[in-house]
């Protein structure tokens, strides 16, 4: 593998309508699959009430579960199978008002009531409806100062056109992943907030090594006869085989992680694996967009000032 892209001489900016037409069919099937089909599944951080994991001395289904809930009536109760069928997490939209030991006592003695069995409460965490609407806020602002430093970084390091790029490329990659959480309707959670995070961190390093790679080709002289599609195509194919090596090993890991890390990890890792795999991608297609903004400048000062009605590469 190490071998394969050493002269490596693909034609990607030839390819970039495809690049484009599949990257928005993703952040347009993601949209709408968020706002109209089955939304992010927030999880008890965002939307404040008990999470309770318990463990029954044998497996039991997720109605005998429910059945127990109903006679304690503390609302409507999201049941979800944990590891195996004898244990299970209980989000409940409201703790009933009560301390955290007389709910852990209240759910215990309902659930094994229904069953007939002993029933352990491993866990038990409150969070109240104001935290998690503070927690929803401070997670998009989060995402959107750490996508505006980045904007302004890259603007005064390499240059404007490419900190645009950049965000446009993380906000890709973003919304992606948010789409393939709502799809699978895997939890959105603090530590799902932080695979986000790492995500727009991951993305950006490989856009700017191909974004320097450019600036350095430039800096050297654009060779007689040599194109702007020459010169891009040349900086993505000589950081390619960094490129996919790097990410191969970061993808491997996050699979373990999705494999063998246990229900706690799998949401986590999950976002990382489809972070790292469409944060891959979307450096090439932003190397792309560098192209086509290059062209259109150009052709937009030919033409003194007006826009061009089609830019050739």
């Amino acid at each position: 593998m190490f071998q394969i892209f050493v002269n490596a001489n693909y034609d990607f900016v030839g390819k970039r309508r495809w690049f484009y037409a599949a990257s928005g069919g993703l952040m347009l099937l993601s949209v709408i699959w968020i706002l109209l089909v089955s939304g992010l599944n927030y999880g008890i951080d965002f939307t404040g009430g008990a999470l309770v994991q318990v463990r029954y001395n044998k497996p039991v289904s997720v109605d005998l579960v429910r059945r127990g809930l109903d006679e304690i009536k503390l609302g409507t109760a999201v049941i979800q199978q944990f590891g195996d069928v004898q244990e299970y997490l209980i989000r409940l939209p409201q703790g009933g008002g009560e301390k955290p030991d007389q709910l852990s006592k209240q759910v215990q003695d309902a659930l094994e009531k229904a069953a007939g069995t002993k029933v352990e409460i491993r866990r038990l965490e409150f969070v109240g409806p104001q935290v998690g609407r503070d927690l929803q806020l401070q997670a998009l602002y989060a995402v959107l100062v750490g996508m505006g430093g980045i904007l302004l970084y890259v603007a005064f390091r390499f240059h404007f056109r490419d900190g645009v790029i950049s965000v446009v490329a993380i906000a890709h990659d973003v919304i992606v992943t948010l789409g393939a959480l709502s799809m699978t309707q895997r939890e959105m959670s603090l530590p799902v907030l932080a695979a986000l995070l790492t995500i727009v961190g991951y993305s950006i390093n490989d856009t700017i090594v191909v974004f320097d790679r450019i600036r350095e080709t430039r800096a050297k002289g654009i060779r007689k006869g040599q194109t702007w599609a020459e010169l891009v195509n040349g900086a993505m194919n000589q950081t390619l085989s960094r490129t996919l090596l790097t990410s191969f090993t970061t993808f491997v890991s996050a699979l373990v992680l999705l494999v063998f890390g246990g229900e706690v990890l799998r949401d986590f890792a999950f976002a990382l694996v489809v972070g790292v795999v469409t944060g891959t991608y979307s450096s090439i297609a932003a190397a792309s967009l560098v192209l086509d903004w290059e062209t259109w400048s150009r052709a937009r000062a030919r033409s003194g000032g007006k826009a061009p009605a089609k830019a050739k590469a």
